[in-house]
């Protein structure tokens, strides 16, 4: 075994022991009971409804990260980057850091010798970064919508300082990073909108579909902010840090602490089985990634 495999194996035992006892934790706390029979008493109709919500956001995600490739010259079908959205959505489930599943998504793309490892590399990186930087946006704007919380100190000078700031941020990162991607600046960014409007009406289903029934703007807010934690590359597809997240939410605002943990939990699950099918398509032969030969990538 090399030494690099080591490591990943490493890093991967790390992130299962940090999920455990982040688990652990929470289960000292919130009533396991109480957390299963929500789970499994929850309706399966607004469960449906979250599901096709999650996966409609992800294949505008795959879109958007399509417009990046086609910056650098990489021309994929639209049937071809889908299905390598969904491999790398599996992946990203179980390889060390939360971002494997894209490394694997560029070692597909670059085993194929049409494409050069660094652009690709800088698209798929800026693809998380439009994500991100709009998912920030979207948190703060929520934190704002909602009054009288000023058991945190700061909360509120914060979240208008990260509202006006995020775009600004993004555009100059973008400059200095990835120029070459200004031209689907805006479009991408409009985007990853939709991408995380369609998260946000997923959390808002299996509200539902656990029959809560009020304070939806407190689990949506403690939701966006447990999806920033759960990008940290720190455990297994988020599994721990999303529940500490609502653990110590409930604190602030007003949720039912059984119920939050059950709603992560439903969250987790409705991600694992949208990603089955990435495991369906990385054992079976890919169709052809385009029509015509994807263009050399210039040194950048």
């Amino acid at each position: 075994m090399n030494k690099a495999k080591k490591k990943d194996i490493i890093k991967w035992c790390l992130k299962f022991l940090l999920s455990g006892i982040a688990l652990y934790f929470v289960f000292r706390i919130v009533d396991p009971n109480a957390i299963f029979d929500a789970f499994f008493s929850s309706h399966p109709g607004y469960l449906l409804l979250a599901f096709v919500a999650f996966n409609g956001s992800k294949i505008v995600a795959a879109f958007r990260l399509n417009r990046f490739y086609k910056v650098i010259g990489v021309y994929l079908t639209s049937r071809y980057n889908l299905l390598l959205y969904y491999i790398g959505m599996f992946y990203n489930l179980f390889l060390p850091g939360s971002v494997g599943g894209d490394a694997y998504k560029v070692f597909l793309l670059q085993e194929q010798e049409r494409a050069r490892t660094k652009p690709l590399l800088l698209a798929t990186l800026l693809d998380r970064v439009s994500g991100l930087a709009m998912l920030a946006l979207l948190t703060f704007g929520l934190i704002l919508l909602r009054e009288d919380l000023t058991g945190i100190p700061y909360l509120y000078p914060l979240a208008w300082s990260g509202l006006l700031l995020t775009i600004p941020a993004y555009l100059l990162l973008k400059r200095i990073v990835f120029t070459r991607f200004m031209p689907v600046l805006w479009p991408t960014f409009f985007l990853s909108f939709w991408v995380q409007l369609g998260q946000l009406i997923c959390a808002y289903f299996i509200l539902m579909a656990l029959g809560i029934q009020g304070g939806y703007l407190d689990y949506l807010i403690l939701f966006m902010v447990s999806s920033v934690v759960a990008v940290l590359p720190f455990t297994i597809g988020g599994v721990g840090a999303r529940e500490l997240v609502f653990l110590y939410g409930y604190r602030f605002l007003v949720i039912d602490e059984s119920l939050a943990v059950a709603f992560t939990f439903l969250f987790f699950s409705t991600l694992a089985i949208s990603s089955l099918p990435g495991l369906a398509f990385s054992f079976s032969p890919l169709p052809a990634p385009s029509g015509a030969p994807i263009s050399q990538i210039k040194k950048s």
